[in-house]
């Protein structure tokens, strides 16, 4: 495991042969919703040796329709964020949207998320990377993985080596996208960890209803291949109830069955 995640996970106990997890609700919705989530997943991780990350984004904004929502405010959210990995002791991270946004949000979190689509901007890439904070950028919908060294190279020239990337589909078509596991050892070959996105890669985007779809049902094919491909980490946004989940709910994998995937996930590592 690279010196920078050990650093990260420093108040965990774990298996280094373990991978490890990025899960939480898709927005910070509530107070009891990250708590709740957050003691949940981390009770699981701690009984199986699984170092994690709690993830919330403290603001939705990319949204297929303007209806949709979008946050409870980017202060109160953050606070939120922060306040859940003080509780549980846990690194947490969300996404940032702009440049601009990389220095606060890095007094609330551990780990900056460039957001897919956001995945070419210099300037945000540079001042994420400046803050000093692990920066997980998810490749681009429209990008291959070997594309990705460019993304790494603004980085690192930031002066900034804690640095993951991130698989979450390529489109296929105008309203569906596939996962390349080639992806995975290619984006690894730019001497990052590689993180596999189990639930926005099975997004069905740019429905006409305005509300993107999805395919959860297949979040433990993709989270098995992605192990059997040599990920380093998985990313699982996870909610106790998907069907109200005010985002993403259409790929989001139910709080209950997270622990045992994560148990069939450990059996597929160890033969890896």
């Amino acid at each position: 495991m690279e010196q920078f995640l050990k650093d990260l996970f420093a108040d965990q106990s774990y298996n280094e042969k373990s991978f490890f997890l990025i899960a939480g609700p898709c927005v910070v919705e509530s107070e009891e919703l990250v708590m709740e989530v957050a003691e949940k997943v981390s009770g699981i991780c701690k009984n199986l040796g699984i170092p994690y990350i709690f993830k919330a984004s403290y603001r939705k904004a990319n949204r297929t329709s303007a209806s949709s929502f979008t946050g409870i405010g980017d202060d109160n959210a953050l606070a939120l964020v922060k306040k859940t990995g003080e509780t549980f002791r846990l690194p947490v991270t969300s996404d940032i949207h702009a440049h601009d946004e990389a220095a606060p949000a890095a007094e609330y979190i551990d780990v900056l998320q460039i957001p897919a689509f956001l995945c070419r901007q210099t300037d945000l890439l540079v001042a994420a990377a400046e803050t000093g904070k692990v920066v997980n950028v998810k490749k681009g919908q429209f990008l291959s993985g070997p594309a990705m060294q460019f993304a790494v190279e603004k980085i690192r020239k930031a002066g900034n080596n804690k640095i993951i990337l991130t698989e979450r589909g390529t489109t296929f078509g105008y309203q569906d996208l596939v996962v390349d596991y080639r992806n995975i050892p290619w984006m690894q070959a730019h001497g990052v960890p590689v993180v596999m996105d189990c639930t926005h890669s099975l997004q069905q985007p740019n429905q006409t209803s305005g509300i993107t779809g999805g395919n959860p049902q297949l979040i433990a094919t993709i989270a098995k291949a992605a192990i059997a491909s040599g990920a380093e980490g998985l990313f699982i946004e996870t909610h106790p109830n998907p069907a109200i989940a005010k985002s993403d709910g259409a790929n989001m994998l139910r709080l209950d069955l997270l622990e045992p995937l994560l148990k069939q996930l450990l059996k597929i590592k160890e033969v890896v």
